[in-house]
């Protein structure tokens, strides 16, 4: 099965992406991931004011298979939750790369965005 790989996106090879928009980072996790993990049944979001370390593990979604830790790609504050996908996890299935989007964060170092994956680098890593 294909997976949507949007090209304006950068991936950590944990799957999630991350949209930057000057020293913002919006984090979800991916199409591939939402279909591995398959329906979604809950969604735990940091809370704003944390401070996150790249790679560190800020949120957990459960789906009717298992429970994943969802890692922070980028280090900063929390800035913004996604209320939505806590009273609808299912938009995480529906929306990975617009209304299931999981937190932003005030990026305090931009140059990490540097070391995500690209798309390209992001298919490869899937197989696609």
């Amino acid at each position: 099965m294909s997976s949507q790989v949007p090209d304006d996106l950068r991936y950590a090879k944990s799957h999630e992406w991350v949209r930057v928009s000057g020293l913002t980072a919006t984090v979800g996790i991916t199409d591939h991931a939402q279909h591995e993990l398959t329906d979604i049944v809950f969604v735990e979001l940091p809370a704003v004011g944390r401070k996150v370390k790249a790679g560190e593990a800020c949120a957990v979604v459960e789906s009717v298979k298992t429970a994943s830790d969802i890692y922070s790609p980028v280090s900063g504050e929390i800035t913004a939750i996604n209320g939505g996908v806590i009273e609808n996890p299912a938009l995480v299935n529906s929306e990975s790369y617009g209304g299931g989007w999981f937190f932003q964060v005030k990026l305090s170092n931009a140059a990490e965005t540097g070391t995500l994956l690209s798309p390209a680098d992001y298919r490869k890593q899937i197989g696609e």
